[in-house]
């Protein structure tokens, strides 16, 4: 942390990349239009950016099938040697992190030092990837006499990937290590409201060594350059991480076209059990952090805080002072010591005020916050906390997808688990407890892809994420998610 809190920002960086990346050049697109990035700390315009459409989505793809050609150098590349060059992709974010950093600043708003993890977090993900080139194997079959078969794994082919604007790097990253250490090729978009940071790594990706046609860049909108690419007939595979209606959106695109494989990384509404053995500072504090962290934009946060009846007050007055106190860590994404930055638009905004206006109305009890932040410029919304909080209510049921935690009473683990699983969504999830045999009992109950006990939002490399029920199709990382991005074949031979 130390050396991250070294790395200063860029002022008033000079914005190159606006164009779309097609076979490791940068082109304007085939309409001429753009739309413009917004800073969500100023509600200023950064810069136009190229819209790319269907037609600029057919040049890609072009692009990346001709990149994967059997006898193309992609696909004749040795595993090791094309690890070496995911490697190399993370020395370079590494070493212009600044630059990277500063830009998510502007164009997303997160914090700066927020910015900086994510980057390194991705330096790491990418190395994991570099490190399994080489040890995708498949196994030898026992067969009858006179034969042998053995597996193998194949790329999938061309990969259409779409991401988020709440972790645009990140997400891109994600998606990006797996797909080159499977041998695939890849026509992304980046989300519109954040293009800026995907679009530098077409400069990344000349630079580490990746042959021309292997990484696509296309901005642009999702109805049109998104839903080019998942119903193109020429793509193999979408990885989406988005809303969950966007998600079903995608996966009948696949049916409709060209049953295209899809992994869909959706929406969630992820609670956190405190039990009543639980250390309570602790918990406050975890479940709190668990619930703002990225100003409350993640589909992981823990937002439905279920507390056992007997500690119940004296949690709501703990997270009460504490969420008073974190307020002054809400502000200029650029300012040390700012941990939480604005909403990312005046869409999102909105929404997140209506639905604290509706938890006020359904009877729900707002302890702090609810409100603008001082009235400033900038999409800032304070953080805040309901009470008395009952699991028909709007801020109960649906992803606010901002700095909004709900704390809703208990009686008996039982109940907790029944109402915590009571849910269209199936993520995340965390308990906290002293006691053993109630984690275990919990982590097993729990109708999720990720469980914490006494701890919340760990992932690393290999762990693989995703989730049940209307939260997605599938996992990314770990062993689990770099499959999705391979074809098992099975060969018999008559000796």
């Amino acid at each position: 942390m130390e050396a991250l809190l070294a790395i200063k920002p860029i002022r008033n960086p000079e914005i190159k990349r606006t164009q779309l990346f097609i076979n490791n050049e940068y082109v304007d697109c085939v309409s001429g239009k753009t739309f413009e990035s917004v800073n969500p700390a100023t509600e200023e315009t950064i810069c136009m950016v190229q819209e790319g459409d269907k037609a600029d989505v057919d040049k890609a793809v072009a692009a990346a099938r001709a990149a994967m050609k059997r006898n193309s150098p992609w696909r004749k590349m040795n595993p090791a040697d094309r690890g070496k060059i995911i490697g190399k992709f993370a020395d370079i974010m590494e070493r212009d992190c600044a630059m990277i950093g500063t830009v998510e600043v502007i164009d997303n708003g997160k914090p700066f030092l927020m910015a900086l993890l994510d980057i390194f977090n991705c330096a790491n993900i990418f190395r994991y990837y570099a490190g399994y080139c080489d040890k995708i194997e498949g196994r030898t079959l026992a067969m009858e006499d006179g034969k042998m078969g053995f597996t193998k794994y194949d790329p999938v082919g061309v990969v259409g990937a779409i991401t988020p604007w709440n972790y645009p790097f990140a997400m891109s990253c994600v998606k990006l290590a797996q797909c080159m250490c499977a041998g695939n090729a890849v026509v992304m978009k980046p989300p519109e409201l954040t293009p800026l940071t995907t679009l530098l790594m077409g400069d990344m990706a000349i630079e580490a060594g990746f042959p021309p046609g292997v990484v696509n860049i296309i901005p642009g909108y999702g109805p049109t350059a998104g839903a080019a690419i998942s119903e193109h007939p020429d793509i193999n595979k979408i990885a989406f991480t988005g809303s969950t209606e966007v998600g079903h959106i995608i996966q009948s695109a696949s049916g409709t076209s060209n049953l295209k494989r899809v992994t869909l990384e959706l929406g969630g509404k992820s609670a956190v059990i405190i039990g009543k053995t639980a250390d309570l500072d602790k918990a406050v504090s975890m479940a709190q952090d668990a619930c703002f962290v990225n100003s409350g934009q993640l589909c992981l946060a823990l937002t439905r805080t279920f507390v056992h009846e007997d500690i119940y007050d004296e949690f709501v007055r703990k997270s009460t002072e504490l969420a008073t106190k974190t307020r002054e860590k809400f502000g200029d994404p650029f300012t040390p010591g700012i941990l939480y930055g604005p909403q990312i638009d005046r869409v999102q905004f909105d929404k997140i005020m209506d639905l604290i206006e509706s938890g006020k109305k359904e009877g729900a009890k707002l302890e702090c916050g609810g409100k603008r932040l001082n009235g400033k410029k900038g999409f800032f919304i304070e953080p805040t906390v309901f009470s008395n909080v009952q699991d028909h209510m709007r801020i109960a049921k649906e992803e606010i997808f901002g700095p909004v935690q709900q704390i809703i009473k208990f009686s008996s683990i039982e109940e907790a688990i029944d109402r915590a699983n009571n849910s269209t969504y199936g993520l995340a999830a965390a308990i906290f407890t002293n006691d053993l045999s109630e984690a275990l009992y919990v982590a097993n109950a729990l109708e999720s892809g990720h469980v914490w006990v006494n701890d919340i939002l760990a992932l690393t490399p290999n762990t693989p994420f995703g989730g049940y029920k209307q939260s997605g199709i599938g996992r990314e990382l770990g062993w689990e998610g770099l499959l999705s991005y391979l074809e098992v074949k099975t060969v018999i031979i008559k000796i």
